[in-house]
């Protein structure tokens, strides 16, 4: 399916303010992450999270007060429900196996401070101590470096430095970009959000490498063109099939943002905003850096001199002798 006919937008003549936008935006992050820290989930900080459904309307300050200052208090699901998210960074002694005892104090706590009339069966419990919770963090960390080392050998296997180079630092922008929209809208990092890191992971790789295949293949019919002529023809020849991918993955993940409850929000807002970064980076940052770091040589397969992000003046006019200044070899 074709939706555009024969495209030639020039990508490659933006990447400069595109390169401008994606520092601005990872700056803001990374200043807000560093100030104001990025919040961690029960998965990775350990703690007590339990989920209580109450009769009446709660009053969210009065369960904060009645549990102390470290206590987080959210509305869970839709209002009407009446679902109140609580968690605190204590548990139960986690040696002695007795780590559910944090459930049973919290709920203790709140009959005693009189904050409504709720349901002791809690809808749901998630108790993480300390040493599991340090584990879960140093085991997620390993899992996207790993990640990201496989992509960098697999793509300078099957391409060369500069387009290796180029695809993982536009993975490396994504993975940057999310953590800094989570840091604005304040979602709490957990395994689920790990989960769609890394499958943004493999999206935005695969998306790259359509491109630099495309890219492969007009070397054959473009040998005597520069580099920036041959990755812009490949965005415009694969942009019908970036903009569907993107598509009907965006809308896949719109639909299980919007009604995938309150688990899988985080998981899906990261993949949200991963598919559009992971576009945008595909065309923008990767191909700009390719061409960046190719500079005036040749690629595999093509001719010497004809890969440089300018076209030699003598290319241009078609003549082929040399200048009389020019020492031939």
């Amino acid at each position: 399916m074709q939706l555009f006919k024969t495209p030639n937008f020039d990508f490659i003549r933006w990447r400069w303010h595109a390169l401008a936008l994606s520092v601005i935006v990872i700056a803001a992050g990374m200043f807000l992450i560093a100030t104001r820290g990025l919040q961690k989930g029960v998965d990775f900080e350990g703690g007590t999270s339990v989920i209580l459904k109450f009769n009446e309307p709660p009053d969210h300050d009065r369960i904060t007060s009645a549990l102390g200052g470290d206590a987080v208090v959210q509305q869970y699901g839709q209002a009407e429900n009446r679902d109140v998210a609580i968690r605190v960074r204590r548990t139960g002694e986690e040696s002695g196996g007795n780590l559910s005892s944090e459930v049973e104090r919290i709920i203790g706590t709140l009959k005693a401070a009189n904050v409504g009339t709720f349901d002791e069966q809690p809808l749901k419990t998630n108790v993480v101590g300390p040493v599991v919770g340090e584990q879960l963090r140093r085991q997620g960390i390993w899992a996207t470096v790993l990640a990201m080392a496989g992509i960098l050998i697999y793509i300078g296997l099957r391409f060369q430095f500069s387009f290796a180079a180029g695809a993982i630092v536009a993975t490396l922008h994504d993975l940057l970009v999310c953590l800094a929209f989570l840091a604005f809208f304040r979602y709490d990092m957990t395994l689920n959000v790990v989960a769609g890191l890394l499958t943004i992971t493999g999206y935005s790789v695969n998306d790259t490498i359509v491109i630099f295949d495309r890219v492969r293949e007009n070397m054959r019919g473009m040998r005597r063109d520069n580099l920036t002529n041959i990755v812009n023809r490949a965005v415009n020849q694969t942009l019908s099939r970036t903009v569907i991918t993107a598509g009907t993955t965006t809308l896949s993940v719109l639909a299980l943002y919007l009604f995938g409850g309150e688990v899988l929000e985080g998981f899906a807002f990261t993949m949200l905003v991963g598919i559009i970064s992971g576009t945008y980076s595909t065309v923008f940052i990767a191909s700009a850096l390719a061409i960046l770091l190719q500079g005036r040589k040749p690629l595999k397969g093509q001719m010497a001199g004809a890969s440089s992000a300018t076209a030699p003046a003598a290319a241009a006019t078609g003549s082929t002798r040399p200048s009389k200044r020019t020492k031939v070899s």
